[in-house]
């Protein structure tokens, strides 16, 4: 029965079907190969309604909308122009400029994909135009976006707290070290890429108006403040946040930086809930699929294989996150949680791993796939704003890539880099 499951669900995927729908129609199959046909089909729907009746997951949607409100809203300019003001006098200065935007932009969007557009759109052509190689260009930008998943809020990081029964907070928290960590390496390799080349530098802003774009900018950022602070100190509850972030994003973009019309409202609420609904139709699709999965006892198989490799946790979680990066070439992020994780998240416990320590590691080893040549997401989109041919930008990310799986390292065997934030606070 788990062949035919995974082989009906690898084969669909392989002709184009949606991960979703191949999930649900390899489960159905799964069902009428099961030997004891304990289950039958008609349970199907109820089995996918469990898939997402937790009310944990309206943060989902919330906090779809929010972002997609504030990157309407004249944010991301804003913050260009308050990153410019602080790292614009560095060697190859619009590169900072992209880097430290996409720190503010990771804590509002939660997405790469949407940092990566938002950002990418006016960055890499100034960047070209200004004497920048196009692929540095696009390369910077694409790295950068991988912080959107990484620094909270994070679509991410809610599915697996789902999946896996721990706190939302504690894994924003977990995410903040990580994510500054990969920002300061990604500053470094590009100022001496802009040293190599002999990038352009811009003279410093003054403190003056450093302190003025910080103002303009400030209602940006104070956004993962209040997420954050609003959590830490019981302000909200994990869901009530996502609510308040909804009517704080209406509340800038409407009447504070203006740029959002109120006629535009109901578009942008229906784009957000079209990408809400591909997630949720994902996770609901897991449904049937995780408990067929669950039912074969492939996570004892699993647990059994790798308890062989060895009795070691770090090498344990190494070796889980060698499988996870070649996984994540091939797979997105979600699907790949949805599909991996009902056979992982049993390992957790048994091998004495921290589950927020286990989930932070989940969510970057994946994202980084989005970076991966040659078929990282992020780079098609990347290339495809920049005019960029994916065989330079790809030779370009490289540096950044590399970086990205040192931090990752770091992490396996550091697990406090993880879990020391949110023990603190939480």
């Amino acid at each position: 029965m788990v062949v035919l499951l995974f082989a009906s669900f690898l084969l669909l995927i392989l002709i184009g079907i949606d991960v979703g729908i191949a999930m649900v129609l390899s489960a159905w199959f799964g069902i009428f190969a099961k030997p004891d046909r304990a289950v039958d089909a008609i349970l199907l729907p109820q089995y996918l309604m469990n898939g997402v009746s937790f009310y944990a997951l309206v943060q989902i949607p919330l906090f779809v909308l929010a972002g997609d409100i504030m990157n309407r809203g004249g944010v991301t300019m804003r913050l260009i122009e308050w990153s410019q003001s602080l790292v614009g006098h560095f060697r190859g200065s619009l590169g900072h400029v992209s880097i430290m935007t996409n720190i503010g932009m990771a804590g509002i969007s939660g997405s790469a994909v949407a940092d990566a557009i938002a950002i990418g759109k006016p960055l890499i052509p100034a960047m070209q135009k200004a004497g920048y190689d196009r692929s540095f260009a696009g390369a910077v930008v694409a790295a950068g976006a991988v912080l959107g998943p990484i620094i909270p809020p994070s679509i991410p990081m809610v599915v697996y707290a789902q999946m896996a029964n721990v706190s939302v907070a504690k894994l924003f928290f977990s995410g903040i070290v990580p994510g500054l960590l990969l920002a300061g390496g990604f500053f470094f390799i590009s100022y001496l890429v802009a040293r190599r080349h002999g990038y352009p530098t811009t003279p410093a802003t003054p403190w003056r108006g450093r302190l003025s774009a910080t103002g303009r900018a400030s209602w940006a950022l104070a956004m993962p403040l209040l997420i954050l602070l609003g959590i830490r100190f019981g302000l909200f509850t994990e869901t009530e946040v996502a609510a308040v972030v909804v009517l704080y994003a209406l509340l800038v973009s409407l009447l504070i930086y203006g740029d959002l019309k109120l006629r535009e409202l109901p578009r942008l609420i229906l784009d957000s809930g079209k990408s809400s609904a591909s997630i949720l139709f994902l996770l609901a699709a897991a449904g049937p699929f995780s408990w067929l999965v669950a039912e074969s006892q492939v996570d004892k198989h699993a647990v059994e294989f790798i308890r062989s490799l060895s009795n070691d946790p770090a090498t344990i979680l190494l070796w889980i996150n060698v499988f996870l990066l070649i996984v994540g070439i091939l797979i997105e992020p979600l699907p790949a949680m949805v599909i991996f994780l009902p056979a992982l998240l049993p390992v957790v416990p048994l091998l004495g791993i921290d589950p927020i320590h286990f989930g932070a590691l989940i969510v970057i080893n994946l994202v980084i796939g989005l970076l991966t040549p040659p078929v990282g997401m992020l780079l098609f989109v990347v290339a495809n704003i920049g005019k960029i041919p994916l065989a330079e930008l790809s030779r370009g990310v490289i540096p950044f890539l590399l970086w990205s799986i040192v931090v990752l390292g770091f992490l396996i065997y550091f697990p406090a880099l993880t879990t020391w934030l949110p023990n603190r606070l939480l």
